[in-house]
């Protein structure tokens, strides 16, 4: 009987053809990962960065000291009564402005003018008494040289004239200061100013002996400002006040205004043991009654000037542990830091002494979204005030 190969069941065919598909699977694998492995990685190009540039330019850059100050005036003086009696009229409004010899108040003068008639009643009696003791000393005088009058009698009259010419001379004096009284009534400005408020009423009794006075007088033009600066700049601020008048500025306290410009006029003989500071005054016009008496300003004093100074502005200049740099754009347009020596700061602008040259183009806004060596797109800005 012949024998009869039964042909292979189906499951002996899925095992033999997943044995012959494995290698050809890892084949494929390996020249897959061999493709690979000979071409390098392609890597993402960053798009360029938008900055805000501006140019390096050179301007006079001055040096300021800065200092908060009060406004104080060159006078101010309370106006009193200078003799007794009551306040017949009030001449002036509160807050006006008055002239030196303005009239601001009337006392009744009446008792004054009466004090006064009777002090020249009594100079002029005097006087006739001393004029006729003078002419009776004449006659005794040549009734003397023919030694009909004694000499004792002659002396005595002689005395007599003199006590009443001192007599006359003190009722002069009476007069005078009995017209002086009768002036006082009339109260006067004794400066020009601005007058404050009224402290005294019309109808009034009024004292020479009053604590309080009439009214307060402030000088507004000119006008003082008191600010200190420290100790270590005395011997700049004093040397450079020998060599020419010194600028000061008054600003308002935020800045917002210019109050006026004047000349420093004084500087204090001692430094403050408890701040270490000095005090320095500055006088101003005030024409226009910008500073107010007692009010608070930003004070600064035009030190010096650096001539032609290259300069950037302050934002774009940054700082690390190694000191301070700036970011460069290139012509083409990368951007390179730079590491820059930075100097006086004014006005928003900072001095570079050394790294940087007039026309280099610096980034002033964007500076955190960028590193060394990218690519950036400008925005430009003017450089305000710079000068090329």
């Amino acid at each position: 009987m012949p024998h009869v190969v039964s042909p292979p069941s189906r499951c002996a065919w899925r095992q033999r053809a997943l044995w012959l598909t494995i290698p050809v699977l890892l084949g494929m694998g390996g020249f897959v990962l061999l493709g690979l492995s000979g071409q390098p990685a392609a890597t993402p190009v960053a798009p360029p960065a938008t900055v805000t540039t501006v140019a390096a330019a050179r301007r006079d850059m001055p040096q300021w000291v800065a200092g908060v100050g009060t406004v104080t005036p060159l006078n101010e003086v309370m106006v009193k009564a200078r003799v007794d009696g009551q306040l017949d009229r009030v001449a002036f409004q509160e807050g006006q402005m008055v002239k030196a010899g303005d009239l601001l108040a009337e006392i009744d003068p009446r008792p004054y003018q009466a004090a006064l008639v009777q002090a020249e009643a009594a100079a002029k009696r005097d006087d006739a008494q001393r004029r006729n003791a003078e002419l009776d000393l004449t006659r005794y005088q040549k009734l003397s040289t023919l030694q009909v009058v004694p000499r004792q009698q002659l002396d005595a009259q002689k005395a007599q004239a003199e006590s009443l010419l001192a007599t006359v001379a003190a009722d002069h004096g009476a007069v005078d200061a009995a017209r002086l009284n009768v002036a006082f009534t009339r109260i006067t400005a004794p400066i020009a100013g601005r007058v404050g408020q009224r402290l005294v009423d019309q109808g009034a009794q009024v004292h020479a002996a009053d604590t309080a006075g009439i009214v307060t007088i402030t000088q507004i033009e000119p006008i003082t400002v008191a600010f200190p600066v420290s100790q270590d700049l005395l011997a700049n601020v004093v040397a450079a006040q020998r060599s020419r008048p010194l600028r000061v500025e008054a600003t308002a306290r935020d800045g917002s205004a210019v109050l006026g410009s004047g000349t420093l006029t004084f500087v204090d003989s001692q430094v403050s043991a408890s701040t270490g500071q000095v005090l320095l005054k500055a006088q101003f016009d005030n024409h226009d009654h910008a500073l107010w008496p007692g009010a608070f300003v930003a004070a600064r004093l035009l030190l010096s000037t650096q001539a032609q100074a290259i300069t950037v502005p302050s934002q774009a200049v940054q700082r690390d542990q190694t000191g301070d740099f700036v970011y460069v754009v290139d012509p083409s347009h990368v951007a390179r830091q730079r590491r820059v020596i930075a100097g006086l700061d004014t006005d928003g602008y900072t001095v570079i002494s050394h790294g940087l040259a007039a026309g280099e183009r610096v980034i002033v806004e964007g500076q955190g979204d960028i590193q060394p060596g990218v690519h950036v797109v400008e925005g430009h800005r003017a450089a305000v005030g710079a000068s090329a």
